[in-house]
């Protein structure tokens, strides 16, 4: 089917840029309605301070062939959230797929620093950002989905529960962070499955976001110039290949036999056959197990 989510409502929050994009647009792709929210606007930026917007989000879904429709919130504010719900309910009466994409803490982080040397202030404000979010958005948006049988709610991590499990990751915060919304896919899935709904971890691989584009000093269309400085970067992925996994899912009418779990774009694309827009299917975490940790040469055969 060229629209398999035609006539489907979702709700991306944290769309303003990299993977929650990349998932909008491709849910835009397959025919949904989808509304896209952050805090970074046309008229204000947030403190993320990038140039990104949530309006440009929603273009590039009418665009790509569904309705896109911008809402600033702040996912923080459970009246915001509140609001953002009534209106969806009160325009479609529906919601059939939910992401919680909401993150924006790329600055408050501090690479490798203890618990006690990490500034405490950013560390909390990560934390908030990454999880309260999530929770108030699931609280208030629910009820809404479970109205119909067969909502979909993705919960976006970096890291599968395996991986994660074994590894520590970047520091504190963000190793609790990013192991707490794996654990929220987990305990959504007991609350919803008997609801007849599905809940889910997702995680894409190294994403070439806008942010790690500028990192690197390439584009899109020449991000292969970054390998010579970072080799292992050859196993990166573009924000719209997660978006197809989210879209395979929200399509699958067996999804439920994903119930709380933890998936990745790369094993997602072994299971429904998608690839990135090159063609290829990199399968990250496999190659980071297999290669990049083992300090093993980048070479990406076998993994895309």
């Amino acid at each position: 089917m060229s629209a398999p989510l035609k006539g489907k409502v979702a709700l991306v929050a944290g769309a303003t840029r990299g993977a929650g994009r990349g998932i909008a647009v491709e849910l835009g792709a397959a025919g949904a309605t989808v509304y896209v929210t952050g805090r970074t606007t046309r008229e204000r930026r947030s403190e993320y301070d990038r140039p990104e917007t949530i309006e440009d989000t929603a273009d590039l879904v009418t665009e790509a062939g569904g309705r896109g429709i911008a809402v600033p919130t702040d996912h923080l504010d459970p009246a915001q959230v509140r609001a953002l719900v009534d209106r969806v309910a009160d325009e479609q009466g529906r919601l059939d797929v939910l992401v919680n994409d909401i993150w924006g803490g790329e600055k408050l982080f501090e690479w490798d620093a203890t618990l006690w040397e990490h500034d405490l202030d950013k560390g909390l404000r990560l934390l908030r950002l990454a999880v309260e979010t999530h929770a108030i958005t699931s609280h208030h948006a629910l009820p809404l989905l479970l109205r119909n049988p067969g909502g979909l709610v993705v919960e976006m991590t970096d890291g599968t529960a395996d991986y994660n499990r074994e590894h520590y990751r970047v520091n504190f915060f963000y190793d609790l962070a990013k192991s707490a919304v794996l654990r929220m896919a987990f305990a959504l899935g007991h609350e919803l499955g008997p609801r007849g709904a599905t809940a889910v971890a997702l995680t894409p691989g190294w994403l070439r976001s806008e942010l790690m584009l500028d990192i690197y000093g390439v584009r899109e269309d020449n991000w292969r110039d970054a390998l010579e400085r970072v080799p292992h970067f050859a196993i990166s992925e573009t924000p719209r290949y997660v978006g197809r996994a989210v879209t395979a899912l929200a399509a699958d009418p067996d999804v439920a036999r994903f119930n709380g779990t933890s998936l990745s774009s790369g094993g997602l694309a072994q299971v429904y056959g998608f690839t990135d827009l090159d063609g290829s299917r990199p399968d990250a975490w496999r190659y980071v197990e297999e290669v990049q940790d083992k300090g093993r040469p980048a070479d990406t055969t076998g993994y895309r």
